[in-house]
């Protein structure tokens, strides 16, 4: 295969030493920053209106009995790019009114300095147990104050409407099927 050179047109002076495109750019920006109108937050007074969309830091949300919707199928923990969470899953006791569930989580953590706020957790989760929030504001004063544990991630999601009942309806279809 013969490979042709394009023939490109000679560069006028102009063209050569960029200062005409340079000046026109400059003067373009420039005019438009200066006769805009300025606008300044107060913040943390004021804070910026968050877009539709917008994924923010990930927390564990409970159901509306206040019950635990991660069932530790560390899901999540796989398909997190950074590896920013880190899961130990534990048995329930058999004694417990979630005991049909097998599994919860005996240590939930996030690492939002290596949290990239993608949002693959919150998709890839089966039991809706992991949301994004608003929350676009974190600060501490050590590393590790940064590392959010189990407790605090459901403090920071709080309980969120549940369409699907699954925990209702596994425990009803249990009691019935050892009542007959």
């Amino acid at each position: 295969m013969a490979v042709i050179p394009v023939q490109r047109p000679p560069l006028t002076f102009a063209e050569r030493i960029y200062l005409p495109a340079i000046l026109r750019s400059m003067v373009t920006i420039t005019l438009k920053h200066l006769f805009s109108r300025k606008v300044t937050l107060e913040y943390p007074e004021q804070r910026p209106e968050i877009p539709p969309g917008y994924r923010g830091v990930p927390t564990l949300v409970k159901d509306p009995n206040g019950r635990e919707k991660c069932v530790s199928c560390q899901l999540c923990e796989f398909v997190c790019p950074p590896k920013a969470i880190r899961i130990d899953p534990g048995e329930i006791p058999a004694d417990a009114p979630t005991a049909h569930v097998e599994k919860a989580p005996r240590a939930f953590e996030i690492n939002m300095l290596r949290c990239i706020y993608c949002g693959l957790c919150e998709e890839v989760c089966p039991e809706e147990a992991i949301f994004l929030q608003d929350t676009y504001s974190l600060c501490g004063y050590t590393r590790d104050e940064l590392v959010f544990q189990k407790d605090k991630l459901y403090e920071m999601g709080g309980t969120r409407p549940d369409r699907h009942f699954k925990w209702d309806h596994k425990k009803e279809a249990a009691d019935r099927a050892t009542a007959h």
